[in-house]
């Protein structure tokens, strides 16, 4: 298994649910429902998880092309 396939799923789905969150809350204010005070903490765990595995995905080609040019 890839490691690197699965980080790039998982912060695509991720950003998915995070988006989606964020659009019902936007969407619950537009029909004039103030959301309870929890619902507004919900995209942060998903925010979070990006945040890791964006740095991640960020890095990963600086240290793969260190790794590759030292098997050379």
């Amino acid at each position: 298994m890839n490691w690197s396939k699965l980080i790039r799923q998982c912060h695509r789905w991720l950003s998915i649910i995070f988006t989606l969150i964020v659009i019902g809350i936007f969407g619950a204010q537009g029909l004039g429902r103030e959301p309870a005070e929890w619902v507004y903490f919900l995209p942060l765990f998903h925010l979070f998880l990006m945040l890791v595995t964006g740095l991640y995905l960020f890095a990963l080609p600086y240290f793969s092309g260190r790794r590759n040019k030292s098997v050379e």
